[in-house]
């Protein structure tokens, strides 16, 4: 028997650990260690006022802030029956775009694609590709221009609230973030050509993937949650299916299903769930791939991040020459009523779907708030799917490498799994 122990994992967001038994080539009890403190963002909220949730909760992660900013928003809208217009509507679906592309665009070519690679030092890796990396990084800046110009900045979003925009982009700055979104649309083409020859892992485990499902959707910000198990139920009935359940010692509320079995979100699961909604360019590279569905494989979540990619620059544009056209001043907040009522909002982010539930009182103060992020949900599955990956790693010098590789493919992300 040995024992592996990485005590710390680059390149994921935030800070964590890995620790494993090996019997005999075979890994057991395969266990992540995050190591960052608990935010206790829940308490915090707990006897605040209402419009205290946005800024408060996007605080639980700077990557991930546009995406728990938008769903605590959703949240206290849906329990306090508030209507926002389409094209605040819109406008939170071109934020939700710039966050994917800044997201998957940093963990595609600045987390993973050393490892695909083989290279060992990401110094390296602008001296062999500086063609692919500096298109990268135009990449990603044209994502965050989207969440600057729209939620007022980078991180941290300060325009998006409660019943819609305190501020709105003008046309002019519309016009020119389609301009540039246009032409960005090829190089992540070009991008997406390079990622399509890198080699991955063959790997394969059947499992159970969930995401949410709105019609003539794939990147849902509300709707029924849905499985490739024939699962079909409201957000709010989700409590019903699924359980959170904490380990002795460990700081992360995790979940598993009626079966007591684990599944998969993110990229991978939408692929496997929605793909027939997704835009052009991004369906015919993903034909490209080749790939067979239902695909098992959780290395080709990283294939699957760039088709979302290129869908979401696609949308992108889409959606700002929709609102280039139409009556922009109509996202700005409209007067509403405080209502007391509770409420679960779900939207789909980068690594999978997040969910909030909030309980407010007449008054407009929190009474309770549950949060159930991507990463707390998938996390057993991963340290499942390590178990049965690594027994076939032959070479021992070669498991240390290939557990963070295979860690990294699932774009784990520490800061919200402890919140």
């Amino acid at each position: 028997m040995s024992n592996i122990n990485i005590n710390h994992l680059r390149k994921i967001e935030g800070s964590a650990g890995f620790l494993a038994s090996v019997i005999n080539g075979d890994v057991r009890s395969a266990k992540m260690a995050m190591r960052g403190r608990s935010k206790i963002i829940e308490g915090v909220l707990i006897g605040r006022y209402y419009k205290d949730m946005p800024v408060i909760a996007e605080r639980i992660c700077g990557n991930c802030s546009v995406a728990h900013n938008i769903v605590s928003i959703r949240a206290v809208e849906e329990a306090m029956n508030i209507k926002v217009s389409e094209e605040a509507e819109k406008l939170r679906k071109i934020m939700m775009a710039g966050h994917f592309i800044n997201s998957h665009s940093t963990h595609l070519f600045f987390l993973s694609l050393a490892d695909l690679l083989n290279i060992e030092n990401d110094l390296k890796l602008k001296d062999d590709y500086p063609e692919e990396i500096k298109m990268a990084l135009e990449v990603k800046e044209y994502g965050m221009e989207i969440l600057k110009i729209v939620g007022g900045r980078t991180i941290h979003p300060l325009t998006n609230e409660i019943g819609g925009f305190k501020k709105i982009p003008s046309k002019e700055e519309i016009k020119s973030l389609i301009v540039k979104g246009e032409k960005i649309l090829p190089e992540v083409l070009k991008l997406s050509e390079f990622f399509r020859k890198l080699k991955l892992p063959d790997f394969s485990r059947p499992t159970e993937y969930i995401c949410l499902e709105k019609k003539g959707e794939y990147l849902a910000q509300d709707g029924d949650v849905v499985s490739n198990k024939g699962l079909h139920i409201s957000a709010d009935n989700l409590k019903n299916k699924f359980h959170e359940f904490q380990r002795p010692k460990e700081m992360i509320k995790r979940t598993k299903g009626d079966g007591k079995s684990s599944y998969m979100l993110g990229a991978i699961a939408r692929i496997n769930n929605q793909s027939g909604k997704l835009s052009m360019c991004a369906r015919k590279y993903l034909e490209s791939l080749n790939f067979r569905l239902p695909d098992y494989n959780p290395f080709h979540n990283i294939s699957y991040q760039m088709v979302e990619l290129i869908h979401c620059v696609e949308v992108s544009v889409k959606l700002m020459k929709e609102l280039a056209n139409s009556e922009i001043g109509n996202a700005l907040t409209k007067e509403y009523a405080i209502q007391e009522g509770s409420a679960c909002a779900a939207v789909e982010t980068p690594r999978g779907t997040l969910y909030y539930w909030v309980d407010i009182d007449r008054r407009g103060f929190i009474k309770n708030v549950n949060i159930i992020t991507p990463t707390a949900q998938f996390l057993t599955h991963m340290e499942d799917d390590i178990e049965a990956f690594v027994s076939k790693i032959e070479k021992k010098e070669k498991m240390e490498n290939k557990m963070r590789a295979f860690i990294r493919a699932y774009d784990v992300c520490a800061n919200c799994a402890i919140n």
